[in-house]
């Protein structure tokens, strides 16, 4: 049985499973075909969640994440860093997210940075530096620590719609390392993920929701799009390849998110059958191609201007698929 504590603080800040299924969420996506797979993701995130804050020991918080089939297991894992970050900015209580993020968790650092996202939706901004702790010994950090700004742009756009997906609202600046000029981008590649979930993995409901932002939001909220549709799947082979063609000058926006995409589940060691054929329908890259593009561009260097070892990356992946 979960502690007193424990379920005061699942009951406060974890949504219900129905409450994350299109019906509950009253999103447009209801009548998808892929409306059942893409409602199971939340779920996964959220029993992740719970047992995360339940769990006496972090033995019996993997024994229970590896029990989770191995195309859920990374969003369980999300779930369950939010509840580690949660846990850890709590008076007298830390470490438990670093061990997580450096243990069991690493396979699936790319998500794990995401539910940490997730937990910032949920927390005042003065404990947020307490949420990303020293992961000195993981070749990811600090670069894709941007990945939790993305999680919370995700969280924002999928829990308040209203407000950050119809009225279009921009983050205020947070200064996520020393770049807090570049925090409203990574929020909208979260963004972009959160349409493709939104409107059910129907390419044409996504675009058209898309188009309703600002022209200069558009790049970071395709490869949003991108990363979505091949790591959560959802579309035909025929819809992907509209997608490509729709996404226009901003096809190697997808085609960026759609590389991280495979390089997180190829991290996690499990690529599923959905995530590669979106490689092929995205952009015709075969998964050996894919992994090779995101190895050689990989860079932890910050750009002349200032720019973020994240965004540098991207970049360079972007310049590889132009070319």
């Amino acid at each position: 049985m979960p502690g007193f504590l424990g379920a005061l603080r699942k009951l406060a800040l974890a949504p219900s499973l129905r409450d994350v299924t299109f019906a509950g969420r009253g999103f447009p996506g209801a009548e998808s075909p892929a409306a059942a797979t893409l409602e199971a993701i939340p779920q996964a995130v959220i029993c992740g969640f719970e047992w995360g804050i339940e769990a006496r020991s972090e033995w019996e918080l993997e024994r229970r994440l590896e029990l989770v089939e191995p195309t859920q297991r990374g969003f369980a894992y999300e779930g369950a860093a939010m509840a580690a970050v949660v846990r850890d900015v709590m008076p007298g209580r830390s470490g438990r997210t670093r061990s997580l993020l450096l243990g069991s968790g690493h396979p699936h650092i790319f998500l794990t940075y995401i539910g940490v996202g997730f937990a910032l939706a949920r927390l005042p901004r003065p404990v947020w530096r307490k949420a990303i702790p020293d992961l000195t010994g993981s070749p990811f950090h600090p670069t894709m620590s941007w990945l939790a700004v993305d999680g919370y742009g995700f969280d924002k756009a999928y829990f308040h719609t209203r407000t950050w997906v119809e009225q279009q609202r921009r983050p205020k600046p947070y200064d996520w390392d020393g770049s807090p000029e570049y925090f409203a981008r990574a929020f909208d590649q979260g963004v972009g993920r959160a349409l493709w979930f939104i409107d059910g993995g129907r390419p044409a409901h996504v675009v058209k929701a898309l188009s309703a932002f600002d022209a200069d939001r558009h790049a970071d909220l395709w490869s949003g799009v991108g990363l979505a549709a091949t790591f959560a799947g959802g579309a035909s082979t025929e819809d992907l390849r509209w997608l490509r063609t729709e996404a226009g000058e901003h096809a190697d926006q997808l085609g960026l998110g759609v590389i991280f995409a495979i390089k997180a589940r190829h991290h996690s060691g499990h690529l599923p059958e959905h995530s590669v054929a979106a490689l092929d329908g995205l952009t015709g890259l075969t998964v050996e191609q894919a992994i090779e593009i995101a190895d050689s561009t990989e860079t932890h260097a910050a750009g002349p201007a200032g720019e973020p070892a994240y965004e540098m990356w991207r970049a360079a992946i972007r310049a590889r698929l132009q070319s």
